[in-house]
This record gives structure tokens, C-alpha cells and sequence, in this order.
């Protein structure tokens, strides 16, 4: 799939992840590979917030914990509420236009025991995963407001399983990941029309049970990946992946990086930290091939920011952790 390589560092400027109690998740999952060529790739300086008005969006179901995960060019935004814990279960939605209570909609796997929407695109499906009391995560997209169950097939899997998918194009074609007996994560496409199958490979790896983790999270309609993956070194990098060029993506000075999101522009959304253990802190960024890194965070979460999704407007959604220690879904628009 992928025949060359690229390595993106940007010059200094200026992720919590997805939650379900008792199974692996997307974002909080570290994704092991060769030293990579690099190539240098700028980045700007610019304050937590420039650039951008934030607004705080929480369904009232569960004001302790909201992740808004994806959000298409009509402004409709895929996530969920409950942090997974006892009495906190996940339960997805879908949140419209007018953000307002009335303007959330229930949208959960039939008899499930958790759900998330992670994903959803211009022409009416949506992705995620269902989880059941056992906690193994079962990867779904829905088609014509009926739930389809998608999971890796003939893989050695890890107990309990983990399917996911993350996110999907207006062709169909879906991506996400499955963790195998190895514990490894495998990253993958799916298409939901012609029900085929493609492992997402960083250049020169196997597709057996050992070898480099990776995740892929975000895919636009031309169809370049963005996702995640653990290096030789234990360094998780995030990536950008063609058809033919493969570019590691590093934001200058951090501990790991991770991209959760692609719009139809190649603009690339994700988390980045800095420090490690209580010194630990998470900042939202966002990436192009032409300006390189920006460092976006809600100003409410200046060191507690995850963003995971972007459309075609320009237009981000992710979550933060507020002062009260409750984890706050936000959207935030480009300042005309």
C-alpha cells in the first residue's frame, strides 16, 4: 500500500482518550518500527485559543464526563457520555445543529452494555463500537438508521476483543484498528459496500502478531489515513499515509503524538503531550503539509486537551478536563 516514507518535526510553537471501563481504547492505546528518514516541516506559534471561538457542549445526561469525537460539514457531531465506570456507562450520540439539549440523539448498539459514535460522514453513516458486559469492544457503522457489527476477520485476537472503527469517508470506506493475542494493534480499512478488508502497514512491516502497533483513526475522501503508532524506540508518533508516502508526524518537543482526525483538505487533528507521569500535560494540535503544526487548546483546558475530529469548515471537536476534574465535550470555529 504504501511505497515511501517522510518524517515531519516542526520547530517549537508558542491527548485522556477515548474512554470505556475495563477494555482497550482508541486514544489511550500506545501504539514499535525502524529509526524513519526525516524531512523538516514548520510550525507556528500561537496562543491556546487565537484563532478560534470554543463552546462547551455537555449532554445533561451525564454532566461528569462528554467526548465529542467526530463532526461532518452539516455541523452534526458524533460522541458520548459516561466515562465507562460503575453508574457512568458509555452511551453514544449524535448532537445537531442548535446544540442545544433538545438537539441531542440517542444512538446506542441494540442491547449493548456501552456504545460510542466515533465517526460519521457527509452522507448519513456513522462508526464506532459496542461493548458488552464482559467489556470485549465489537466495531460497528450504520447504513439507512440500521446497526451493521464489523470485526476483523481470522485474526488471532486479544481477550476480551477489541474491534473499533474510528471514522468513515462518503465512499465508504471506514478505518479503524483490532488488537491481536500479541497485544498488538492492527491497523485497518474497511469498506462497507464491498465488505473488503486492507491492513494499514507502516513501510516494511509484516502484518503478523509481532511488529510495529498502529492505529488508524481518520480517513478523507481521497482516502490518506491519519493514525498512530509506537516506534522501535517506544515513542507513539502520529502519521499521515497515501497510497504512495508515508510521513511521520512528531510535534517538536513532546512525549508522544497522536492524530485522531483528517478533513478533506488534509488538515490533521490530534493530542500531543509533554512531560510524563503528575508533571504530564495534553494539548490539542492541528497539522497541514503547508504550515506544520499549530498548538489549539480550549482555553478551559489549556494542559487537558484532546482534538478529535475536523471537517471541511475548519471546525474542531474534542474534550478537556475542567478544574472540577469532569471531562467537558467542546466545539470550536475559526474566527472569521
Amino acid at each position: 500500500m504504501i511505497d515511501s516514507l517522510t518524517k515531519a518535526r516542526g520547530l517549537r510553537p508558542g491527548r485522556l482518550g477515548l474512554c470505556l471501563g475495563g477494555a482497550a481504547t482508541a486514544a489511550a492505546l500506545a501504539l514499535a518500527v525502524p529509526a524513519l528518514a526525516a524531512s523538516s516541516a514548520s510550525a507556528s506559534t500561537r496562543t491556546p485559543a487565537s484563532g478560534y471561538a470554543f463552546r462547551t457542549l455537555n449532554n445533561h445526561r451525564d454532566l461528569t464526563f462528554n467526548q465529542l469525537l467526530g463532526i461532518n460539514k452539516a455541523g452534526v457531531i458524533a460522541g458520548y457520555f459516561g466515562s465507562g465506570m460503575a453508574g457512568h456507562p458509555n452511551k453514544g450520540y449524535l448532537l445537531r445543529p442548535g446544540y442545544a439539549q433538545r438537539d441531542y440523539v440517542n444512538e446506542n448498539f441494540p442491547h449493548s452494555a456501552q456504545t460510542q459514535v466515533i465517526g460519521l460522514n457527509n452522507v448519513g453513516n456513522t462508526v464506532g463500537f459496542w461493548a458488552n458486559a464482559a467489556g470485549a469492544n465489537f466495531g460497528f457503522y450504520t447504513a439507512g438508521g440500521r446497526f451493521h457489527e464489523v470485526n476483523y476477520p481470522k485474526a488471532p485476537m486479544a481477550s476480551p476483543q477489541v474491534d473499533q472503527l474510528l471514522a468513515i469517508n462518503d465512499h465508504g470506506v471506514a478505518v479503524g484498528f483490532y488488537t491481536n493475542s500479541a497485544n498488538n494493534n492492527r491497523g485497518f480499512t474497511y469498506n462497507i459496500h464491498t465488505k473488503v478488508f486492507k491492513r494499514v502497514l507502516i513501510p516494511g512491516a509484516s502484518q503478523g502478531l509481532t511488529g510495529p502497533s498502529l492505529m488508524a483513526a481518520g480517513i478523507n475522501n481521497n482516502g490518506v489515513i491519519a493514525g498512530s503508532y509506537v516506534t522501535s524506540g517506544g515513542e507513539t508518533v502520529a502519521f499521515v499515509a497515501t497510497k504512495h508516502t508515508f510521513t511521520t508526524l512528531v510535534f517538536p518537543h513532546s512525549t508522544s503524538t497522536q492524530a485522531f482526525g483528517i478533513n478533506n483538505a488534509g488538515e490533521v487533528v490530534g493530542d500531543y503531550t509533554t512531560g510524563s507521569g503528575k508533571s504530564m500535560k495534553m494539548h490539542g494540535f492541528t497539522w497541514t503539509h503547508r504550515h506544520g503544526f499549530k498548538g489549539v487548546s480550549d482555553p478551559h483546558g489549556l494542559n487537558t486537551t484532546t482534538i478529535n475530529g475536523v471537517n471541511d469548515h475548519g471546525q474542531l471537536v474534542g474534550f478537556y478536563v475542567d478544574a472540577a476534574g469532569n471531562t467537558d465535550g467542546f466545539l470550536a470555529t475559526p474566527r472569521s
